[in-house]
């Protein structure tokens, strides 16, 4: 007795103790002060968290992203994920308490030798000795393992990160959404615009034939020149397919963004609109705020949480165990004695498990899971180096586009120039129509090319926008979850 209550009260007195590292926080990254390829158009202010989008000034983008958020499947399988993990932490909270069930048993039993009638041990089994033995039981039986070495407090710190990190992810999917929102919508207004343009080249150049081919019925011109025109036509022609695949396309992407069947959204997007343009200045903050701020940097330190807590429910697994089981309830050798209140019988049964040899099993699931935190650091770190980098290449990209967007402005405005100069030139009678076409077509093309930079210096800017983290916004009750489950 005396050794069987030391094995307790030293199985006591572990149970206070925690196995395993403490979490102390993501390791340190060195960041920057500020951003090394940002250009001059970037204030060092932080940027808006949410709703980024809006300062495209765009209210059909508002409305898409609006809808997206809402409808999306990828963010609503996000926050499924996000129902299991605090279910878990319920599940691993809860099993700190006793479960208590109730039972009804009912035992039959022959076994020779039971020696339940006439005789005693010392004298062995006699005539007429009944080994039938019968058992009725109602009542309660309630189960309890003692935490030893704070195994079940690491797995709910595990269960806890792990909420932390699905929290996170959802803020990643909304950001990943409507970045790719934003770029999609971009590219189809920059595609209707192209299919306005190439239809105008074309109204041009069919009148250019058409001109061309009565010279060459006068006997002007060869027939040469007729060719080379039904040629140009031609090649407007595939363009016009080809914007009109881009938009059908763009639009079916917007759609099922919005959690809607492609074709949903036609009738909204329908209308021609031109090319939203990012605003002049592009508030960015610094890389420490990035670091902070990014939901896969977050979602990555919880996971790196719960990898070091993990080691601490592999190491507790190491010590002894103790467990007790309690049965209380009515009953006797007969069913009528589970209606008698005076038949109480009461069972505990306490265990102590601690597995003195298992050929380095543990120490090896000990390894496993080292192994895996070490992991987890390295993915930490990895992330948080891409993440500057993205936002390196993304503002290096954007100034490169507005350089772009400003030489091929100038080019259509003197394309403009030209074209109006053509036109005074064609009504004082000095040239013909097809050098007027001629002009207008330059100015179409070099408007469609200006079309293309400012959408892909709008797309540079939305990748500002998803490098920096920005575009999530946490549900109403997630403040509340995240303060609760730190």
């Amino acid at each position: 007795m005396r050794h069987a209550l030391a094995a307790v009260t030293a199985a006591i007195f572990l149970s206070g103790c925690v196995a395993g590292p403490d979490y102390g926080g993501p390791p340190s990254m060195a960041a920057a002060a500020a951003f090394a390829r940002a250009s001059n158009g970037a204030a060092t202010r932080d940027p808006p968290v949410d709703t980024w989008w809006s300062l495209l000034g765009d209210p059909v983008l508002d409305q898409l992203e609006a809808q997206a958020l809402d409808g999306n499947l990828g963010v609503e399988a996000a926050r499924a994920r996000i129902a299991q993990a605090r279910a878990s932490v319920r599940q691993q909270q809860a099993n700190r308490l006793p479960t208590i069930a109730g039972q009804a048993t009912a035992v039959q039993a022959n076994v020779p030798g039971l020696g339940l009638g006439s005789g005693s041990p010392s004298t062995g089994p006699t005539q007429g000795q009944d080994d039938h033995l019968s058992i009725y039981n109602l009542g309660l039986n309630a189960n309890w393992e003692l935490e030893f070495a704070g195994g079940q407090s690491r797995r709910v710190q595990l269960a806890k990160a792990q909420v932390g990190a699905a929290l996170a992810s959802v803020d990643d999917a909304k950001v990943q959404l409507t970045a790719e929102v934003a770029r999609a919508y971009v590219s189809l207004r920059e595609a209707q615009q192209r299919l306005l343009l190439a239809h105008e080249e074309r109204d041009l150049q069919q009148q250019t034939l058409a001109l061309t081919y009565q010279r060459y019925t006068a006997g002007v011109l060869p027939l040469f020149p007729v060719g080379a025109a039904n040629a140009d036509l031609e090649r407007l022609k595939s363009k016009i397919a080809e914007a009109e695949a881009d938009i059908a396309i763009f639009k079916d992407a917007l759609s099922v963004l919005t959690g809607a069947a492609p074709g949903r959204l036609d009738g909204l997007l329908s209308t021609m609109a031109s090319v939203p343009l990012p605003p002049a200045n592009v508030p960015i903050g610094d890389p420490a705020a990035l670091i902070a701020r990014r939901p896969d940097i977050r979602a990555d330190e919880r996971r790196l949480a719960a990898s070091t807590s993990r080691v601490g429910v592999v190491e507790a697994a190491r010590f002894p165990r103790l467990s007790f089981m309690g049965i209380l309830g009515v009953g006797g050798t007969g069913p009528q004695d589970v209606l008698d209140l005076g038949n109480v019988s009461a069972i505990a049964l306490p265990r102590l498990q601690w597995s003195l040899l298992d050929f380095g099993r543990k120490g090896a699931a000990v390894d496993e899971a080292e192994g895996a935190l070490s992991e987890a650091d390295a993915r930490y770190r990895e992330t948080v180096l891409k993440a500057l980098q993205d936002a390196e290449q993304a503002l290096a990209r954007f100034g490169q586009q507005r350089v772009n967007v400003a030489a091929l402005s100038q080019i259509y405005r003197q394309a403009e120039t030209a074209a109006e100069l053509s036109r005074q030139r064609f009504d004082a009678g000095a040239i013909g129509l097809s050098d007027l076409n001629q002009a207008l077509r330059q100015r179409a093309e070099a408007r469609a090319n200006l079309n293309r930079a400012i959408a892909a210096m709008t797309i540079s800017w939305v990748a500002i926008q998803k490098s920096l983290g920005l575009g999530w916004r946490s549900d109403a009750a997630a403040p509340n979850e995240g303060r609760r489950f730190e």
